[in-house]
């Protein structure tokens, strides 16, 4: 039975750098591609555990015309329309899937400062006064003479000071409406929102995640963000005009693990 030469380790060696260059291709195309044409949108999906079935959110308009119009039905002499809402229901954010909006108003001041001043100063003097007549001999067995009653003399002097400030302000004031996506067993809401603004190549993006208490929803359906436990608010960009901001990744590294 003939048998196929195995290949060398030095001609497999093109293919695999190729295998292995190709996933820092394909990010460089998208580096590239986004630095030209700026950032694209995120695609359009519910959040993380509003939904455990995947829900279309885009529908053709063919769909939409191909499906008949029922016009509504008359109730004379009464308060209540055919597809309407429940009448004495409450429309607040309740379950997993709806959706309720979040007020950030958010008015930071920080002021801290602190100084400190220490010193100390310490001395020792240590000898042998008398040791069974021996201390007369300590003398001529140490060099230079020395009083054996101060044989061993320390001092030591040390200070410190410091001083520090931190002078901070933040505002922020957006709105945004989230997603319920989960429902703890004491009844209160997990939500998620994220919004994204593109002008130009610049692409704004604000997320809030957080745990809410159905009672502090209010009966307009919105919730400060002060009343939200574990509140994750996120607001930023990226584009054109963060690139030129940020700090090149080289001097960054550099300042970052520079010793001196």
């Amino acid at each position: 039975m003939s048998q196929r030469p195995a290949r060398s380790f030095a001609a497999l060696t093109p293919t695999l750098a190729l295998v292995l260059a190709l996933p820092l291709g394909l990010g460089a195309c998208g580096t590239i591609s986004e630095t030209v044409n700026g950032p694209k949108l995120s695609p359009l999906a519910y959040p993380v555990g509003a939904t455990s079935q995947p829900i279309p959110l885009q529908t053709s308009v063919e769909a939409l015309g191909t499906a008949p119009a029922t016009p509504p039905s008359a109730a004379p002499n009464s308060l209540w329309r055919t597809g309407s809402r429940a009448f004495f229901r409450d429309q607040r954010a309740s379950k997993v899937g709806d959706i309720l909006t979040v007020l950030i108003n958010i008015k930071d001041n920080a002021s801290v400062s602190n100084q400190t001043d220490t010193s100390r100063e310490t001395s020792a003097d240590g000898g042998v006064s008398s040791l069974f007549g021996l201390e007369k001999y300590v003398p001529k067995i140490l060099p230079g003479s020395p009083d054996p009653a101060h044989l061993v003399t320390t001092g030591s002097t040390s200070s410190l000071q410091g001083a520090g400030s931190v002078n901070r302000s933040e505002a922020v004031s957006l709105t945004i409406a989230a997603v319920v996506t989960g429902l703890l067993p004491n009844g209160n809401l997990v939500i998620q929102g994220r919004q994204e603004v593109r002008i130009n190549q610049e692409l704004r993006e604000l997320t809030i995640a957080g745990v809410v208490r159905p009672e502090d929803i209010s009966a307009a359906n919105t919730i400060q963000h002060t009343q939200i436990a574990e509140a994750r608010v996120s607001y930023g960009g990226r584009g054109a005009i963060t690139r030129v901001q940020r700090v090149p990744a080289g001097q960054a590294l550099l300042e970052r693990f520079s010793p001196f």
